[in-house]
């Protein structure tokens, strides 16, 4: 990993503790809401297998927000003459301060070396899926892999983040398994359909407002990508993850079917809102703010809590082999 170039010369001023401060991002923790299935989910069909659940779980959230504002640190850094060219990016501190290399190297050693040794405090399992996590920001920001410069493996690169805190929600409580694997891989493609929307949102408002020649010079894969390909992704990565939702809910209690219209709702408010001008699907972190999508997501919850509660016998009847005869 190469952190040790000199920082751009048209730099302002040196970066002080505030701007490496600012370069992890913490602000970004609101991301880390997508734990918190992987917890319920763990205790609803395994039950607690940890002796020390508190701990657990203050080590597992402090696992995830170092090793993220790890890959946040080197994503910063090595994107900052990329970043110059995008209307909002080109505010970070990587880009208006002019940085050390060598900080900034120790910085994100130091946020993994700390997330590192919550996880291996933690168990096994959390410590796995730390390596890989920290892994995933070096395949995903560094070169010669930075697998962000080439599209569609953009996507699916970034969004393993999803079934990655989905994991570390579940081994807070069963460090001894791993969630089933259509739930992961449901969590992986809604994960690839919230960053598909995300780009779909900045190709339509940065092409609108500078061309597509600044996008590219901003993100490489942008030249592989066309407005119509990013929507057609979108639709893609959202069938796939509710194909792959339906399977787990059918196969683990008939009742949580009764969800999927309302998954199916959340991705088509979330598309719709990608179109719009400032969305914030460029900003997922900015997300609570969107008090439609709020709303959905609590009906989504309402509706979670009472299939998982309530049995609906005539759903068990819909499952079988049967067919409508006509005489």
């Amino acid at each position: 990993m190469i952190l040790s170039e000199s920082s751009p010369v048209d730099a302002p001023q040196r970066a002080g503790f505030r701007e490496y401060l600012a370069i992890a991002r913490l602000d970004h923790s609101t991301k880390h809401i997508f734990i918190v299935p992987g917890i319920i989910l763990a205790y609803l069909l395994r039950g607690v297998r940890t002796d020390h659940l508190l701990l657990s779980l203050v080590l597992g959230f402090a696992t995830a927000i170092c090793i993220a504002s790890a890959n946040y640190v080197i994503n910063e850094w090595l994107d900052r003459d990329f970043d110059k060219h995008h209307p909002d990016k080109s505010k970070r501190s990587a880009v208006q301060s002019a940085m050390s290399g060598q900080l900034v190297a120790v910085e994100w050693a130091l946020l993994v070396t700390v997330g590192l040794t919550c996880a291996a405090l933690s168990s096994q399992l959390m410590f796995f899926v730390a390596c890989l996590f920290a892994l995933q920001g070096i395949v995903y920001n560094v070169a010669p892999f930075r697998s962000k410069d080439k599209a569609y493996l953009d996507v699916i690169s970034e969004s393993i983040n999803n079934p990655i805190r989905l994991v570390i929600g579940w081994a807070i409580i069963d460090p001894t398994s791993l969630p089933p694997g259509s739930i992961i891989l449901s969590y992986w493609f809604g994960g690839a359909f919230l960053m598909a929307a995300k780009r779909l949102s900045e190709y339509r408002e940065i092409v609108a407002s500078h061309g597509v020649n600044l996008l590219v010079r901003y993100r490489a894969s942008f030249a592989q990508y066309t407005e119509v390909l990013l929507t057609a992704s979108c639709f893609a990565y959202s069938l796939l993850s509710v194909f792959f939702l339906t399977v787990f809910l059918v196969k683990y209690r008939i009742e949580f079917v009764l969800i999927v219209p309302i998954v199916v709702l959340l991705f088509t408010t979330y598309l719709s809102m990608s179109t719009l001008p400032g969305s914030s699907a460029q900003k997922p972190e900015k997300l609570f703010r969107e008090s439609g999508l709020i709303a959905i997501v609590l009906a989504l919850v309402a509706m979670f809590v009472f299939t998982s509660f309530v049995d609906i016998p005539f759903l068990e009847e819909l499952a079988q082999q049967r067919y409508i005869t006509l005489q």
